[in-house]
């Protein structure tokens, strides 16, 4: 068991901790008596659960190579909240949760370590490396903010500095987990690992309150044989059904690891796809100059990477990077390719080099020493072209070598021109006039609204001057690069009068085919490794899993379309996923896991082994005894796990009458299963869609009957601290237990709730948690006082209307914070289930006034809170629910509170009180101390006299609109559409409004001017509140409401007399003798009463 201490920063700080010290002697208190009574302990039933019955949720397993921080924390807390919600209602919830040790970063970090060791000793002494910083006592300041100049604050550091200052040691890593240097060496061994984190987040995750089924934990690997012989069956049966195929494909590849880098083997550059091109082989016509005389004797090509070989037609020349590194490579005993070493390395991976994996590099080159050279490039209705001078071509992106196609290209169409209208540029990378004056742009496509030269067209209507203008480039290259290949249409080739799209296939096959090309594919962008290597695209012998094959992508379409995924952007996102998700390889060479079973040589990939495990959850304690390894086998032998075995529970598969396991024990296990499938929720971070939430819906739809599809997915953006990205780098990062130990469980969750329900990033405020400490132990020691004076409360019914009022918010309470639950909106359900109703509480103890408050109504008050605050802070409810309350049972599992229907004319009633005593009270003010406005020579009105301060109070009212302002709102009435809350145009209300009888009066002009600022203000009223805003008069008694509160309308005035009066009423003016002026300068209206205060 972990000790939670106090840190000495804390004890440095001098501040008091005792309130958080409190909630975590709470916590650990409530803890127990969980642990007791095996609270969150799931047992399924005989019977299927109806709707509503039971809640199945899961989170994805935390990789574990580290522990957890606050990131998990977020997303887990969702599923939390949910859960916990769905366990107060009744339900029967199940929550387990396991641990992922499948893939290579464990390995790869138990490997860095075994190296660090050996390179360094032990512990590892490692190289420092002394800087010497020139700091100018300068500071220049630009629009308030610090600029750093090239010669100021600069740092001088030697190369191997420099390019290591982004590393960080594995053995420091470690010790950043709080590891001694003796235990550190122990994780040198992959498999210490695994061993040693599960149970530390277990215990984390004990602490923040997850109220999980234990029993049912597991670690993935074939450590843990059961689970792996889950996995094996899994694989097999996606062979059987021809969903795992053996093929030659393209895929993202770690040259150090020997083996394709998926998404969780990343570092970084995790979504991203292998990008195919057409290599165009544009040979270099002899004579060759001197620079690439030791290539005499070999075909040399200058090969560009087009994403658009139809346009190959349009040739004028190719391009070069003048200062770019070029070398040529060696790909067959008669080709030679010159590109980039990147490129080169990509080649090589890809059965593209002589020497397969280890490009060859005959002699290195710049762009300079190609300048000039004559190419001879298929397709072109150009004999020879040459290789000209770019100065934006980018070397990290295809081969360093552009072909120029000026019709079509905006970027090819600018360099030209700038070389044929610029003798200097020419003369300065000695570009002779022969190379270029003679080309002219070819038209070979028609685009509408662009013609048959779109780049000239684009960057004349954009008024583009010069190669360099690259915002205005791209502008062009977007206006016309997708609609030249939707909507154009050939002009030239044997494909004359074909439409792009139809063409571009057909030209690149024959392009291939001749010779003339090759098939080239690189990352979409740079990916880096767990192990540190920058990741090629290799051609690779694979196990892939065939992810959009047509019959199977529908089913899976299906699954989705029946799923509650509660964000449209969810939805996009995966329907976006599923447009493009193609075959995926699932073994691996290196790394933890479970060996493919018919090819035990390759192991399954982390994203391949965790697809449907949620199923395992339901038998996994009847299998593993608790036992979190499988290392237990004293119920059942892992070997007895057949395939018939799995396919019987899971599948809806005969019985195994061959297996030796109980026939008890097996339906116990096929009971479970039924039982809790379908999966209800699985919430995780946006990221997963494109990978692991995308490959659980396909599974289960190949694997599982359909009724046993999953229900529903919530996906979440990721957490910043404090406003900023949550980062060890810069020290703004917390782990799970660094927030537990400093904010405690609850005030942790309470600040996780607060942080943001939507897809877009959360923002975990460290002020909000400090906050939720104070407001719990505050509402903790305000109930313990007054279940302390019960004796001193209002006994009997509720009777007054502050009463009805506050039984009525509490109501609202209820409601609104139900319907925020189950919405997943945790920020809405923490404010309307816990601020509002403190605020309701506090408005509740002001208007009692001596009358006290209702003993039975603050019983149930703090019934409700308890309860409605209980998913997110259940620590401190059941503390309150058992040690304050006396309650029997425990909070978690007590029951939605019953309550009767809200009633909003009595909430809006209530609203109309309220704002009508603050408006008098500024009122009162004004006239008590005097106007801070000056007179017309500016002197401010002196206060009043004491005693002339006034005592007496008349509030008039009227309780409906008439003349101009009834015809008014008639006219807008009839012009609100009440589904969409708009109205009407303003000149079809105008014109209304000069047909009504207002505007056959002839003093019309006159009263428009009233009419008009009076119909702006309801509408914009109507739309904010809805059509209610239009109605003649209130749902409710304005007299009535006023009436029955004036000793809180006197007490928050401080008057001695007040009284209530209708206008309508012969007589009632005439009460507030000279001062009934007012009334004619502010009549009063429904909703807006005016008050008169005298000091007679």
């Amino acid at each position: 068991m972990r000790c939670w201490q106090i840190s000495g920063r804390e004890m440095e700080s001098g501040k008091s901790y005792a309130r958080r010290d409190k909630l975590l002697e709470i916590e650990a208190k409530v803890r127990t008596w969980w642990e007791e009574s095996d609270i969150f302990k799931a047992e399924s039933k005989i019977t299927r659960p109806e709707p509503g019955e039971k809640f199945f949720g899961t989170f994805p397993y935390p990789y574990m190579n580290g522990i957890l921080h606050l990131g998990h924390a977020f997303s887990l807390s969702k599923l939390e909240f949910a859960s916990a919600y769905h366990r107060l209602r009744g339900a029967n919830v199940l929550l387990p949760f396991a641990f992922h040790c499948t893939g290579m970063p464990i390995k790869a970090s138990a490997d860095k370590l075994a190296r660090e060791i050996q390179r360094f000793g032990e512990p590892p002494v490692f190289p420092t490396v002394m800087e010497e910083e020139i700091v100018s006592t300068e500071v220049e300041e630009t629009n308030g903010e610090e600029q750093t100049l090239p010669d100021k604050f600069k740092s001088k550091k030697s190369k191997a500095a420099a390019k290591s200052s982004g590393d960080k040691f594995q053995w420091e890593i470690m010790r950043s987990f709080g590891l001694s240097d003796s235990e550190i060496s122990k994780f040198q061994d992959p498999y210490h690992w695994l061993t040693y984190f599960p149970p530390l987040a277990e215990e984390d995750l004990k602490a923040f309150g997850l109220g999980c089924d234990w029993r049912r934990t597991f670690i993935t690997t074939d450590m843990n044989p059961f689970y792996d012989s889950f996995v094996r069956w899994q694989m097999r049966k996606l062979k059987d059904m021809g969903k795992i195929v053996k093929d030659l494909r393209y895929a993202v590849y770690s040259p150090l690891d020997g083996q394709p880098c998926a998404d969780h083997d990343r570092a970084s550059g995790e979504g991203v796809q292998p990008q195919d091109y057409t290599l165009i082989k544009m040979e270099v016509v002899l004579p060759f100059p001197p620079k690439l005389g030791p290539l005499e004797g070999k075909n040399v090509f200058l090969a560009a990477a087009t994403l658009r070989p139809e346009t190959m037609y349009g040739q004028t020349n190719s391009w070069v990077l003048p200062d770019g590194k070029y070398g040529a490579y060696e790909i067959n005993e008669t080709d030679v390719y010159i590109i980039t070493e990147r490129a080169a390395l990509n080649l090589a991976y890809q059965k593209l080099s002589k020497i397969p994996e280890k490009p060859t590099c005959l002699i290195t080159l710049t762009g300079h020493d190609l300048i000039g050279l004559p190419l001879k490039s298929p397709m072109s209705f150009n004999d020879i072209i040459y290789s000209l001078p770019m100065l934006t071509i980018l070397t990290d992106k295809g081969t360093g070598i552009v072909t120029s196609v000026p019709s079509d290209s905006p970027d090819d169409y600018m360099a030209l021109l700038d070389l044929k209208s610029k003798p200097a540029l020419r003369a300065k990378f000695g570009v002779k006039d022969e190379w270029i004056l003679p080309f002219e742009v070819i038209p070979i496509i028609n685009i509408p609204e662009f013609g048959d030269k779109a780049a000239e067209k684009v960057c004349i209507d954009l008024k583009i001057k010069s190669q360099n203008e690259k915002d205005k480039l791209a502008e062009a290259k977007r206006l016309t690069y997708l609609k030249g290949f939707t909507e154009g249409t050939m002009l030239v080739g044997e494909y004359t009068g074909m439409k792009v799209q139809e063409a571009k296939p057909l030209i690149r096959t024959k392009l291939l085919e001749l010779g003339h090309g090759v098939m080239y594919s690189e990352p979409e962008k740079k990916v880096m490794s767990r192990s540190g290597d920058e990741c090629v695209v290799a051609l690779t012998d694979q196990w892939y899993i065939t992810y959009g094959e047509t019959e199977w992508r529908k089913r899976a379409e299906e699954c989705l379309s029946n799923m509650k995924l509660y964000c449209d952007e969810t939805r996009h996102g995966f329907e976006h996923t599923l447009s493009w998700l193609n075959q995926w390889a699932c073994s691996r060479s290196f790394g933890l896991g479970t060996r493919l079973p018919w090819d035990e040589q390759f192991l399954v990939e982390s994203l391949s082994d965790s697809t449907v495990y949620m199923a395992y959850y339901t038998v996994a304690h009847l299998l593993q005894n608790g036992d979190l390894y499988g290392s237990d086998t004293s119920v059942i032998k892992p070997e007895q796990l057949t395939d018939e075995v799995w396919n019987y529970v899971f599948c809806d598969e005969p019985y195994p009458e061959s297996s030796n396991i109980s026939p008890s024990l097996l339906k116990n296990m096929k009971q479970e299963f039924d039982y809790w499938y379908p999966l209800d929720l699985r919430v995780s971070g946006k990221d997963l869609i494109q990978n692991h939430l995308t490959f659980c819906i396909y599974n289960h739809t190949a694997l599982l009957q359909k009724r046993h599809w999953p229900r529903g997915f919530r996906t979440n953006g990721h957490i910043m601290l404090n406003s900023e990205k949550m980062s060890k780098s810069t020290g703004n990062f917390r782990t799970l237990r660094q927030s537990i130990e400093e904010f405690s469980a609850d005030a942790t969750r309470f600040s996780l709730a607060d942080a943001g329900d939507g897809m877009d990033d959360a923002n975990f405020v460290f002020e909000t948690a400090n906050a939720a400490i104070l407001r719990l132990t505050k509402e903790i020691s305000w109930m313990e006082e007054v279940l302390a004076a019960e004796t001193s409360l209002r006994m009997g019914p509720s009777s007054t209307y502050a009463d009805r009022v506050f039984t009525n918010e509490v109501n609202i309470a209820v409601s609104t914070t139900e319907q925020n639950y189950n919405e997943f909106m945790f920020r809405e359900a923490l404010k309307t289930g816990f601020y509002d109703l403190q605020t309701a509480r506090d408005e509740y103890r002001f208007s009692c006034g001596v009358g006290g408050m209702n003993r039975d109504l603050l019983w149930r008050f703090m019934d409700v809170q308890t309860r409605l605050i209980a998913p997110i802070c259940p620590h401190y409810a059941e503390y309150v629910w058992k040690d304050l309350l006396k309650k029997a049972g425990f909070v978690v599992n007590s029951g939605w509170p019953k309550t009767d229907l809200p009633d909003p004319t009595l909430k809006r009633a209530n609203k109309y009180l309220q704002d009508s005593i603050v408006i008098m009270r500024k009122l009162l003010q004004k006239q008590t101390l005097g106007s801070k406005k000056g007179n017309k020579k500016g002197a401010l009105a002196p206060p009043m006299n004491e005693e002339h301060k006034p005592t007496q109070g008349l509030i008039y009212v009227n309780d409906r609109y008439d003349g101009w302002k009834e015809e008014c709102l008639r006219i807008l009435q009839s012009k609100f559409d009440n589904k969409t809350c708009t109205f009407s145009p303003d000149q079809e209300i105008l014109k209304a409004l000069q047909n009504s009888t207002i505007g056959q009066a002839e003093d019309f002009k006159k009263t428009q001017k009233l009419c008009m600022p009076f119909m702006r203000f309801k509408k914009d009223e109507a739309v904010s509140v809805g059509v209610q805003a239009l109605d003649l008069k209130l749902p409710f008694d304005e007299v009535e409401v006023l009436t029955e509160n004036l000793d809180l309308i006197k007490r928050q005035l401080g008057l001695e007399h007040l009284e209530v009066l209708s206008v309508r009423v012969d007589g009632a003016a005439s009460r507030a003798g000279t001062h009934s002026v007012l009334l004619t300068q502010n009549p009063p209206s429904p909703g807006n009463p005016t008050a008169i205060f005298l000091s007679w």
